[in-house]
């Protein structure tokens, strides 16, 4: 049961909770980790513990700008004084070239992530407390500061706003609009015409005082990115009078006001994460997870947006995601909702990388086929009844199409005369989807071993989804195409060398054309994880000795075998340097849920071990309280990519809850 103790105000979680916590007492080392906090408008906060931003993703409010537009960073910093018997105590902490960091975190005490994020300043013999809070349904976030010292003071806040799409960096530049609107309680400013204005309500005096603030340095972006410098635009100073125990609220939004007072709607952020915490009865690993999938849902239609703080709504994440945001958290009737969201972006007859309207969006193989598996489990999870009915009569004609459409032939995949479903090879037709200088990094052309199972397994549920709605037709014919796609699967993928079977065959069987490739990858796991009755019982058992042999490393499973030549060991160094690696030697989290299902299928006994495996991987990240999206496949295993990872945070929740049953 949950504890009604609280720490404190009722935006702070219980007492017990599964809240992250660092204790910094002025030490900068301690304060390099990364928080992220999400709304279900699609905006994100995110830096370091000490607010010193080492990414040019870091910022106080960022938001996308249409539907399918970017994210812009509006709001990257709110410089913070407080003035105490005529001294001044400045608590931010920058990089500028060539100096040592500003010494703002000298006053830091202790950082708190319960739920929100929320700092404790050491200062004047008081404390400061400082709150970041993302406001529901809407691109705004509030500032909430609490003084507790013995005497008043003067709380100085200034707004650093570069306004500029996340992935891109600011200069100054001479044309921005200095013009500063000034209402009761509140200051509009719209620094680009081109973008809409910012607000700003706030409880003090507002001195106008426009300003460039230059060459903030992003050291996490050196070596990754050209450049790595940023000047910020600020409009001015907010100025307010605290008595001990005082508070003050600054909120900065864009479009309409958020309706409340501000404190109701940190409250209401707050207690909406609370709520996501199953409680003490629940492992703590699945208490955090089950926090921090709630972060990756947008909207009324339950987008899964494929991670933090620089990927956007993906249909392949979405659907990969999917079973673990909603059905691990026993919510089957939400889960439809977002089933219905991915299929409702189809064209052209198979469902596309991203959802309609986004920029460049092209068919995607395997999330077709992934779609088919996702509505088998929303389905059998859903109670019977009218929305079950509903949903499946809905399903049917949409996961014929696909069927058919594969069938029929597309210039990028087809069926070969033997039944292996084969792929040209440029396109994001698999998860292995990397391109450096428009050259895919891991060629997938051929005839894919995880494709080939989606494809058999897709057609056996077409079939047995098409004989439960009076469809005999189509469930003959998808019947036919499971026995053939089988044959063309057992005799393509044989096991060779190290009893692993070849990762991608040639569509050609003559002996001039005919080629295999035998890289160990994880891709025969996620077969066999897919569809066992694909390969004999020993065969299953020599692909998990395999697998634990070369491919299984604490934090993932390995996209590439360390002894093959093409085995890149780090992902560290430029974008380049990341995409080279991605799958060619990195190793990924999420896959420990096709390794959980195989191994369980073969070896109930080994429950415990596995459930300890993928418990740990909780213990260290980039961000508090979330997976990121790969490690180095070399001991230390460093982490690597996206530092809050949705496919990671939600497959591994449903590791533990549904494969493992681990309450």
């Amino acid at each position: 049961m949950r504890s009604d103790r609280k720490r404190g105000p009722a935006w702070r979680g219980p007492a017990d909770g599964p809240w992250p916590w660092v204790s910094v007492q002025g030490d900068l080392t301690k304060a390099e980790g990364e928080w992220i906090t999400t709304n279900d408008y699609g905006a994100y906060a995110s830096s370091t513990v000490a607010l010193m931003h080492t990414r040019r993703h870091h910022a106080l409010l960022v938001v996308p700008w249409q539907k399918r537009g970017p994210r812009y960073v509006i709001l990257s910093h709110v410089e913070t004084a407080l003035e105490v018997r005529g001294r001044y105590y400045q608590m931010s902490t920058h990089q500028f070239p060539g100096v040592a960091p500003t010494p703002g975190y000298r006053f830091l005490e202790s950082f708190h992530q319960d739920p929100l994020p929320r700092w404790v300043f050491r200062v004047a013999g008081g404390t400061l407390e400082r709150t970041v809070s993302l406001v529901r349904g809407s691109p705004a976030v509030i500032l909430s500061f609490h003084w507790s010292g013995p005497d008043p003071a003067r709380l100085l806040l200034r707004p650093l706003m570069p306004m500029r799409p996340e992935h891109q960096l600011c200069r100054e530049y001479g044309s921005v609009r200095q013009e500063v609107i000034l209402r009761s309680g509140e200051v509009e400013v719209q620094p680009d015409p081109a973008l809409p204005a910012v607000r700003f309500r706030h409880r003090g005096v507002f001195m106008g005082s426009p300003d460039w603030w230059r060459q903030f340095e992003y050291l996490d972006d050196r070596g990754r990115y050209l450049d790595f410098r940023e000047d910020m635009w600020t409009p001015g100073v907010f100025e307010v009078q605290l008595q001990p125990q005082g508070r003050t609220e600054l909120m900065a939004f864009v479009g309409d006001p958020p309706e409340g007072d501000p404190m109701r709607l940190v409250l209401e952020a707050a207690e909406h994460r609370i709520a996501e915490d199953p409680g003490q009865d629940s492992a703590p690993a699945v208490r955090l997870l089950r926090i921090a999938v709630d972060s990756f849902r947008v909207g009324a239609q339950n987008e899964i947006v494929a991670g933090y703080p620089w990927h956007d709504v993906w249909t392949r994440d979405h659907l990969l995601a999917l079973p673990g945001i909603f059905l691990a958290a026993g919510r089957p009737h939400e889960a439809a909702i977002a089933l219905r969201t991915v299929i409702q972006t189809m064209e052209g007859g198979l469902i596309p990388e991203r959802p309609k309207g986004a920029l460049g969006s092209r068919p995607c193989v395997d999330a077709s086929l992934w779609a088919f598996l996702v509505s088998e489990r929303v389905l059998t999870a859903l109670p019977d009844g009218a929305a079950k009915d509903e949903l499946a009569r809905l399903l049917l004609p949409a996961l014929r199409t696909i069927h058919q459409t594969i069938k029929g032939g597309t210039d990028f995949a087809w069926l070969s005369t033997e039944g292996l479903l084969i792929l040209n090879g440029f396109g994001p037709h698999t998860w292995m989807d990397a391109i450096v200088e428009g050259v895919p990094v891991t060629p997938r052309d051929g005839a894919c071993i995880e494709i080939q199972a989606l494809w058999v397994e897709a057609c056996r549920l077409l079939a047995k989804l098409a004989a439960e709605l009076g469809d005999a037709e189509t469930s003959a014919e998808a019947t036919r195409d499971t026995a053939r796609g089988t044959t063309a699967f057992r005799d393509s993928f044989v096991l060779g060398q190290w009893n692993y079977p070849p990762d991608r065959v040639s569509e050609g069987r003559d002996f001039t054309s005919a080629w295999v490739d035998k890289s160990i990858r994880p891709n025969a796991l996620i077969a066999l994880a897919v569809c066992p009755a694909l390969f004999e019982a020993t065969e299953r058992r020599e692909i998990l000795a395999c697998v634990e042999a070369f491919l299984l490393t604490p934090r993932g499973i390995r996209t590439l075998d360390p002894r093959d030549p093409n085995f890149i060991a780090s992902a560290g160094g430029t974008i380049a340097d990341r995409l080279r690696a991605a799958h060619q030697g990195s190793a990924w989290p999420h896959l420990l849920l096709f390794y959980v299902r195989a191994k369980l299928h073969e070896y109930p006994e080994a429950r415990d071990e596995l459930v300890t495996l993928v418990s740990d991987v909780l213990q260290v990240g980039i961000a508090f309280g979330y997976v990121g999206q790969m490690v180095d496949g070399d001991p230390p295993h460093t982490w690597r990519g996206s530092p809050a990872y949705a496919v990671a945070n939600a497959m591994l929740l449903e590791a533990l809850r549904l494969e493992l049953d681990v309450p």
